[in-house]
């Protein structure tokens, strides 16, 4: 059938079958289907939405068109997690090897911060040696050898879902749930996980930012997943605030190093961690219930177990030997360190999160286009947390900048995006919902 004959089908309502859509994806990557037609036909699909037959065969199609990995030679589960973006969450970077620690490998292929949301990627480029683009063969030798590697995508992982993401970027359908599905899940499935845990962010500073919109991209997700053969769990958490009280790139593996050694550890952030953790034990097979995962990512993380294979995973990619003894010594630091205090008195009530993360992205530590490099050193630290007390002689966080008049623009914005009030507020649920996914 020709492309245009699907876009009409599609534009018009009808449901498309998978010997419709596994050819023109294939056309994405061999040229027979134009950007105009890939553009037309990801309008169509925002508009018209998609069944979870289509679904389905959509990730497939964009599953096949690269290459897919084999880890069925690994002695144990392979397992991964993804999230959806936020602010302050550094979460891959505990949780990738603390999984290991307990029996689990974790191929972990991440991206890069976009917009107002940071990338685990870019977090592990401020660790000096670190390969974070590794060629095959070294990717599977760390896994295996360490439990776990955190990397990025290779360019022939997935290429249609570059292909078509590119083209949603630039045409206002990025927001499309059965296209956002097919775009994570493709790369997961090209990964050849045998399981894998969503993290789907919601709140102000989400890319989801309603409940309800998270519970149809959760839902959509592990249940598209699972009947294309990846059993998945979603959970969704909590991004009304940075999750960790670090947000940027060296400033946020500093944040993980201190968790891993026990020397700071954000309470908030260790709640994620463990229920991501547990659920990802509990699909490998690892563990027969949750409480089970939770006792054993604890005593993983409380002993040292995680922060071992952590730096066991970085010396097998090229970073320093004694990052976790000395990371002061290996991670850039920003020159200019100023105090932030709060507008007045009271406690901490809200928090405009996006804001947080868009004042990275200004201090230089995020990216509006992907070809923009970036400040590893720059961020913030030390930020309070919804419920703080809040004193004009108590900072609110901490600003990593590389001039005065970036820091104080950034001082400025974090100022504006904590709300404080004359009465502590309730805490809010940190995991909002669970879905195990269902399939067809």
């Amino acid at each position: 059938m020709l492309p245009q004959e699907i876009i009409r089908k599609k534009r018009d309502g009808f449901e498309l079958t998978e010997n419709e859509i596994a050819p023109f994806i294939a056309g994405l990557t061999n040229g027979r289907v134009t950007d105009a037609q890939a553009a037309a036909f990801a309008m169509a699909v925002f508009f018209r939405g998609m069944t979870m037959p289509e679904r389905v065969a959509l990730t497939a199609a964009m599953m096949r068109c690269g290459t897919v990995l084999d880890w069925s030679d690994m002695p144990g589960p392979v397992l991964d997690k993804h999230s959806t973006g936020g602010i302050g969450d550094n979460v891959s970077l505990m949780l990738a090897t603390a999984v290991a620690a307990c029996g689990g490998y974790v191929p972990m292929i991440s991206g890069r911060g976009l917009g107002h949301t940071g990338g685990t990627l870019d977090k592990l480029d401020s660790i000096p040696g670190y390969v974070s683009q590794p060629d095959l063969a070294l990717f599977r030798k760390v896994v295996r050898e360490t439990g776990a590697a955190i990397i990025g995508q290779t360019a022939d992982l997935a290429p249609a879902d570059k292909k078509l993401y590119s083209i949603r970027d630039v045409t206002a359908t990025v927001e499309s749930i059965p296209l956002i599905t097919a775009s994570i899940l493709s790369k997961k499935l090209a990964a050849g996980l045998q399981g894998l845990v969503m993290d789907v962010k919601t709140g102000s500073g989400a890319f989801m930012p309603t409940l309800e919109g998270s519970r149809d991209l959760a839902k959509s997700l592990a249940d598209v997943a699972t009947g294309a053969g990846l059993p998945t769990t979603a959970l969704i958490t909590d991004m009304d605030e940075p999750l960790a009280s670090a947000a940027g790139n060296a400033v946020e593996v500093m944040n993980a190093i201190d968790y891993l050694t026990g020397a700071h550890r954000d309470p908030r952030l260790h709640a994620v961690v463990v229920a991501l953790g547990a659920d990802m034990l509990l699909i490998g097979g690892i563990v027969a219930t949750l409480e089970e995962g939770y006792a054993k990512l604890e005593n993983a993380i409380s002993k040292g177990a995680a922060a071992e294979h952590f730096q066991r995973m970085v010396t097998a990619l090229g970073g320093p030997a004694d990052l976790m003894e000395r990371p002061k010594t290996h991670l850039p630091a920003a020159p200019i360190v100023r105090p932030i205090f709060p507008p007045s008195n009271g406690y901490v009530t809200e928090i405009a999160t996006r804001s947080i993360g868009l004042a990275v992205v200004a201090l230089g530590g995020g990216r509006t286009r992907a070809e923009d490099g970036i400040d590893h050193a720059v961020g913030f630290t030390a930020l309070a947390a919804t419920g703080d007390e809040a004193l004009h002689d108590k900072p609110i966080g901490f600003v990593h900048a590389r001039t005065e008049s970036a820091a104080y623009l950034a001082a400025s914005t974090l100022q504006s995006a904590y709300h404080i009030g004359h009465e502590k507020p309730v805490a809010r649920p940190l995991v909002h919902d669970r879905f195990q996914g269902k399939g067809l």
